[in-house]
């Protein structure tokens, strides 16, 4: 019986996808499998039987993958479970930019007492007038799974796409697209042609402070940036500075900091970007079945911190090795029926399938991280 640990309440909708072969712990050190949301386990002292984190969302910044890739343990994300979430909150924040409702919402507030407040109003809403969406331009950085309904929701409202992925766009994702998407190979042409420019990618040294000052500058002005992505992607003293000239007519995120909860002409939002039923429960089915895949067939899928490798069984017996290095099947002590192994970032699975028994020395070769015998 495998044991499972919750480091945040995860949706019963997705933890009743385990089978009664799986028992939910209060104790960190039983368990091998962990399912995280957003708690920081960068000071976690994982026990040895760990075998495998999956995390109920697409960012892992609150997960230490190296320190989990050098102990053998898997870490699952869940891609794409909450893009709906998030792609309409993008619209959400699109809207409050444009149509000043949170100003709006204020002045009614703070003349709720007046009792002329219907015809004042009438003269009020002349410091609250907008612009629409239809035919603006909208640039999306990230062209991932997030990235791709929001260009249907931005085509849906009669506004045109740019599209751009420093990684390139792969041709299932093309083919995702909405007809009339401009893919661009800079990113500069988002910068140059965009009215909204949204960012869906991870935090990583390369996008750290990737929208600051001197893009901005190739902006239009009164341009809107929306950042759902993550905290350090937008420059926050170059954004509040663009800002004040009047080059960029609103910052919108989903990361509160001190600094841009106090930032003039910013609308922040307490990280609502998965917080909806829907996208919890997805998150949590996809993240279940990710672990119940890697225990019960020694599968990985979508792992963050080793290469993802799957293979239809074969055999009577199958292993799952974790290792550091460039290759480890010819290494081990098997009487090997099929197998499939892949790198990525120097860290390695390999899945064997045998006839045979596997004993625990069969796998126990250099750089063997840790194995499973299935």
């Amino acid at each position: 019986m495998a044991k499972y640990y919750c480091f945040n309440a995860i949706s019963e909708v997705g933890l009743k996808r385990f089978s009664n072969d799986y028992v939910k712990t209060e104790e960190l050190n039983d368990a091998e499998a962990v399912l995280v949301r957003s708690a920081d386990l960068h000071e976690t002292e994982f026990p040895e039987g760990l075998k495998v984190i999956a995390r109920a969302g697409a960012g892992v910044n609150n997960i230490p993958l190296d320190k989990c890739a050098e102990k053998g343990i898997v870490v699952f994300n869940t891609p794409g479970a909450n893009a709906n979430a998030v792609n309409e909150l993008v619209l959400m924040g699109m809207l409050l930019a444009y149509r000043h409702g949170i100003e709006g919402n204020a002045w009614i507030k703070a003349n709720k007492d007046d009792q002329d407040i219907t015809k004042n109003a009438e003269k009020a809403k002349k410091a609250f007038v907008g612009h629409e969406l239809l035919g603006k331009t909208i640039g999306i950085i990230g062209v991932g799974a997030i990235g791709v309904k929001v260009a249907h929701t931005a085509a849906a409202l009669g506004m045109s796409v740019i599209g751009f992925d420093a990684f390139g766009i792969p041709d299932f994702r093309r083919a995702q697209l909405p007809e009339g998407t401009k893919i661009v190979d800079k990113m500069e042409d988002v910068f140059a042609g965009s009215d909204f420019i949204t960012v869906h990618v991870p935090l990583t040294d390369a996008t750290r402070s990737m929208i600051n000052k001197n893009n901005m500058a190739m902006m239009k002005d009164g341009v809107v940036i929306l950042n759902f992505a993550r905290n350090g992607i937008v420059d926050n003293k170059d954004v509040a500075e663009a800002m004040k000239s009047g080059k960029v007519m609103a910052y919108v995120c989903d990361f509160p900091e001190v600094e841009t909860a106090n930032m003039e002409g910013a609308i922040i939002l307490p990280h609502l970007g998965a917080s909806t039923d829907e996208a919890e429960e997805n998150c949590a089915a996809m993240a279940v079945d990710e672990i119940v895949e890697f225990i019960e067939n020694g599968n990985v899928v979508n792992s963050v911190n080793f290469p993802s490798v799957s293979l239809e069984r074969t055999g009577k017996k199958r292993a799952t090795i974790l290792f550091k290095g460039d290759s480890i099947v010819n290494k081990l002590d098997i009487n090997v029926k099929n197998s499939k192994e892949a790198t990525k970032n120097g860290y390695g699975v390999a899945i064997v399938d045998t006839d045979d028994d596997i004993c625990p020395k069969c796998v126990s070769v250099e750089g063997v991280l840790k194995a499973q015998v299935i």
